[in-house]
Formats: structure tokens, sequence, C-alpha cells
């Protein structure tokens, strides 16, 4: 989600903790109203988590005692390491019911309303990027509702969790441990650098923030001051939003003018169906050589340069799903590896640009 951006999400009114350095601009935002979650015990009883503490002082020149302090005051949660295990074995997919969830009356109404409100800084967006209004809009209504529902999780408590008690049952729980330790290295970091509370921020279970829901590695790396008023805030700036989610889908190599993905049918004599899917979502063929593994597809199609991956989406019990994807839907996948997602974001950016343009 590569520059130095400052991590600024500003939400403290007040330092209550003495982990606070100092103070930031308080946020407008209120307080979740959700209940916090459950609490197991504190990491500071941990000797692993205080290794990596000490390591994490070291190799990012921080205080010892005020990176210790931080993770031990951390929270083990249940209820996220249970929101992150994996569903069982031969759960049905299925699109039709996956989409009703995000494109969907409520949620287009506020994607109308986000839009016409902030009208100038998505086509500024869109000149200085390239990357539509409605590739942004629909990412930030599948992500928040457009900032209703940017999660109540303490996010140091959050991480904390995923780093040090990731499911084992999940089958890359090693790989993804150590995922969210270096984003709890990474929140740290900046927290520390730019004054902020660590334990006065909320955010999804992963430990994602603000309207757009960026992991720390992301803030820091793709969020911009869209605004211009010298700091980056995801959270009550729709400028800063927009801006931000714009400059990642640049950075995963967004190009202008390209559709997301093609219709495609088949020709049931000829086609290869698991060399079509073998590559999954990446971009793999050709116009000529999808075509060639009896993929049908028309007009603007036919005059495709680039790659195309064939996208199965599937429906429970009844017959998939199938569009051609570009390279560009692939960029949709970049910020949730998953083809699902990524048709979710693009149809309802398009519902929304409909009532728009009408």
């Amino acid at each position: 989600m590569i520059k130095k951006i400052p991590f600024a999400i500003a939400l403290i009114a007040a330092c209550a903790l003495p982990l606070c350095a100092g103070a930031e601009k308080p946020s407008k935002r209120k307080k979740p109203a959700t209940a916090v979650a459950a609490a197991g015990p504190l990491y500071a009883t941990r000797a692993d988590a205080m290794a990596d503490a000490d390591d994490i002082a070291s190799r990012r020149d921080l205080d010892r005692e005020w990176v210790r302090q931080a993770i031990g005051q951390a929270h083990f949660l249940p209820s996220v390491a249970r929101l992150m295990t994996p569903a069982p074995s031969g759960t049905p997919k299925n699109w039709r019911v996956y989409r009703s969830r995000f494109v969907e009356p409520i949620r287009i109404a506020a994607g109308v309303r986000f839009w016409e409100q902030n009208r100038a800084a998505l086509e500024r967006a869109e000149k200085e990027y390239g990357v539509p209004a409605e590739i942004i809009v629909g990412i930030i209504g599948v992500e928040t509702i457009y900032g209703q529902q940017v999660g109540s999780f303490k996010v140091m408590d959050a991480l904390a969790t995923l780093a040090y008690d990731f499911p084992a049952s999940h089958p890359r729980a090693r790989e993804r441990s150590a995922y969210f330790k270096g984003e709890l290295e990474q929140f740290l970091s900046h927290a520390n650098r730019t004054g902020i509370d660590p334990f006065a921020l909320r955010g999804s279970y992963a430990g994602a923030m603000g309207m757009p829901q960026y992991m720390p590695t992301s803030w820091v790396k793709y969020a911009v001051d869209f605004d211009g008023d010298g700091r980056v805030d995801l959270f009550d700036s729709p400028a800063d939003v927009i801006g931000s989610v714009a400059n990642y889908f640049k950075s995963f190599n967004w190009q202008p003018g390209m559709p997301t993905h093609y219709p495609v049918r088949f020709d049931a004599t000829a086609v290869d169906m698991e060399a079509l899917l073998a590559p999954d979502i990446l971009p793999s063929f050709s116009v000529a050589s999808f075509t060639a593994k009896g993929a049908i597809l028309e007009g603007d199609a036919l005059q495709h340069k680039g790659q195309l991956a064939l996208v199965e989406l599937q429906n429970g019990a009844e017959p998939p799903s199938y569009v051609a994807g570009t390279e560009n839907f692939y960029v949709v996948t970049r910020y949730n590896w998953s083809s699902y997602y990524a048709m979710a974001v693009i149809e309802l950016g398009e519902a929304v640009a409909a009532v728009i343009r009408k």
C-alpha cells in the first residue's frame, strides 16, 4: 500500500498514557461506541515479545524501555485470533452472495454522497494519478462505507495478538505471524517518531486503520497529504484518503484508460479450462493465446494490447461466473488479494458512477 511519509493519524485529544511522547492535533472523530473486545493477558509476561521489543528498539534506534512498555501493555485479544481462524475446508464460495453485501442500496447511496462532497479531490486524483474516480470510490465504500465502519479494536492489541498468537491452524501461520510482527514494528516506530499514543488508535481486527483501512506499512509507503495541511490523516480527511488510494494504485502500475475486465464466453468444443485457470488471476495470456484455448472475446476485448487472465467467481452450487481480467484487474487485487473483493470494488464503483452520471 516508496516514500517516507509522516505517519500522522492524529486521533488523540490528550495523552493519557506515559507512552505518549507528544501531543498530536486532536481528531474530530469520536471514539467508537462499539464495546471494547474482551482482553486476555498482557504481553509483558511473554519472553519472546520482550526479546522482540529489545530487537526493535536496537534496529529502529528507539528507546528500549518505551518499546518494552508499549508491547508489554498490549493485551492478547481472543476474538482477534478467532476472527483470523480459516473457514473449514470445503466451505463453498458464492460470488452472488458476496456481491450482495457490497453492491447494495445503502452503500451506493453513501458512495453518491461521498462523490458529490469530494468531487474536486476525485477529479484531481484522477488527473494526477490516472486512477478513475469510480475505482477510488469503490475501494473506500467496500472497506468502510466511506468512514462509517473503521473498526473498534485497539491497533496495538490486534497487532500484538496476530504477531505472537496467530492461529496455529492457519496453513500459513508462521508466514502470517512474521508479517504482523513487521507491521507491529512499523506501527511502533512511526508512533514513537510522531508522538502518537499507540494505544489510542483503533482499527480493524487485523490492525488496519482509517477510511481506506491501511496497515502501518501501507500508510508509510503510500499515504499522501492530498489536502496540503502538512499531515496525513486517513481518518478525517477525505482528500488525503482519495489521494492515498490513487497513489496506491499508481504505485502498483495502474494503466490509465485500460478496462479492468471484459466479458468472456467459451467454445464448449475447444475450451481448455485447466490451462486457462492455471495462472489463477495473474494476467498471462495474449488475446491470441487466450482465444486459442477456447475463450471467446468480442468487441474492444479483441483489441486489448496487454495480458489477460481468466477470473473464476464461484457461485456455490450454481455454475461459476467468469470474466477476462486485465492488468488493471490484477492491480485491484493488490489492495486485497481476492478476485471477489476486486469485482465488488469495481461493481460498487460502477453503480455509484451510474447514479452520478445520470
